[in-house]
């Protein structure tokens, strides 16, 4: 036997290196791809999705829009299309979840500071006390990177709407009625076709944002083979 291998330990290493071959395209083959469910209003927690929108079923994306950052810079949906973004909700004067929020959307930053394909759109709640001069404030102190991360304010009612409509991330206030202040904790992706994938994301859980890095990163490698 051991003079067969010898004689024979071209051939047996050849054998060798095409069955591992052949076992690993097995492998590869058999293993399933990740990919993160793009999110329809009617597979939404109902809690978060507007009565007007409960039974859609496909085809929802995000309304386009038109706003002001920290720099008076108009910012609308042209600037995140062909982007992943991730999407909150918060208010400068905010005592509560909103610094938190704000120091775990910084975790988004870090992890994506060198990716131009990675953004983040946060959007004032109170527009009417966060001005342009409030946000760069808010921006320097909190160390937002201008290029990465947009804090617009604008209308309230385009931002409220945008918030239960479109990010489906907090419902009407039944007793605050249409303009009470929305205040959720919830992170959201965007996908580059302006689709919500994923779930929505509670923004002041360190794990829950790390799963959402983990969800981009997902969502980068799908677009990748894609284009392969």
């Amino acid at each position: 036997m051991l003079q067969f291998f010898i004689k024979n330990k071209w051939r047996v290493l050849f054998m060798f290196v095409l069955c591992s071959a052949i076992m690993a395209s097995f492998q590869y083959a058999l293993t399933p791809e990740k990919t993160l469910p793009i999110l329809q209003p009617d597979k939404f927690d109902p809690y978060l999705v507007d009565d007007s929108m409960l039974f859609v079923k496909k085809y929802h994306k995000i309304a386009p829009f038109e706003l002001v950052n920290q720099n008076a810079d108009t910012i609308t949906q042209d600037d995140y299309t062909g982007k992943i973004y991730v999407a909150d909700f918060f208010f400068t004067t905010c005592p509560t979840i909103c610094p938190v929020m704000t120091k775990n959307m910084m975790l988004v930053q870090e992890a994506f500071i060198n990716d131009p394909e990675v953004l983040i759109l946060s959007h004032s709640v109170t527009p009417e006390i966060d001005s342009v001069a409030v946000l760069k404030k808010y921006a320097v102190k909190k160390g937002v990177m201008d290029a990465k991360w947009n804090l617009v304010t604008g209308d309230r009612k385009q931002i409220y709407d945008l918030a239960r409509k479109s990010y489906l991330a907090a419902k009407d206030n039944k007793y605050g009625g249409e303009y009470a202040l929305i205040h959720t904790e919830n992170f959201l992706l965007v996908d580059k076709e302006g689709r919500l994938r994923g779930r929505s994301y509670d923004g002041t859980d360190p794990e829950d944002v790390q799963k959402l890095i983990e969800d981009i990163y997902i969502l980068k490698e799908s677009y990748k083979r894609q284009d392969q």
